[in-house]
């Protein structure tokens, strides 16, 4: 039973060093200024969920079920946190926080719908990313290949060290 729990323990530990990783990778000033991604509560989420989505795609290739739970539980833990902070209610915290579970699954499925089908990463990522803006076609097609350069570099990770915390994103820019 105290391995378990000392398993446990190290499998939460690492899944937040991987998620203050993404959020560090999400908050890239370049990522807003290069792409025209709004510095907003909706472009912060937008960068966290596209981050969030490449380091759960590469983790459910290996199966990694309880990493990738944990990670999940963290992520939408400070999301619940955040929305306090803002000053939302308790009674209406639970709505926003199942509003952007909501929102993030429906990122998942368009973001690994358009892996297979350039046409389709991009119209996710300008209905998602750049939901409020109207952005260039340039800035679109240059955070696709962001998002493949990103991929590419998380798969050429282990499992080892995706489960150990370690988030090797690709260089910025």
């Amino acid at each position: 039973m105290i391995a378990a729990l000392r398993r446990r323990r190290r499998r939460r530990d690492a899944a937040l060093a991987a998620y203050r990783a993404i959020v560090a990778r999400a908050r890239t000033p370049g990522l807003f200024t290069a792409w025209a991604v709004p510095d907003t509560l909706d472009g912060r989420f937008e960068l966290l969920a596209l981050h969030a989505f490449l380091v759960l795609n590469r983790l459910k290739q290996e199966a990694a079920k309880e990493f990738s739970q944990a990670l999940f539980d963290i992520m939408f833990a400070d999301l619940d946190r955040g929305v306090r902070e803002m000053g939302a209610s308790d009674v209406t915290v639970g709505r926003h926080v199942k509003a952007m579970a909501r929102g993030f699954y429906g990122r998942i499925a368009a973001y690994e719908k358009g892996l297979g089908d350039e046409a389709e990463l991009r119209a996710a990522l300008r209905r998602n990313l750049f939901g409020t803006v109207d952005p260039d076609p340039d800035r679109v097609a240059a955070a696709a290949l962001y998002l493949h350069r990103q991929r590419a570099a998380l798969a050429a990770a282990s499992v080892e060290t995706l489960t150990a915390g370690e988030v090797p994103f690709a260089p910025w820019p």
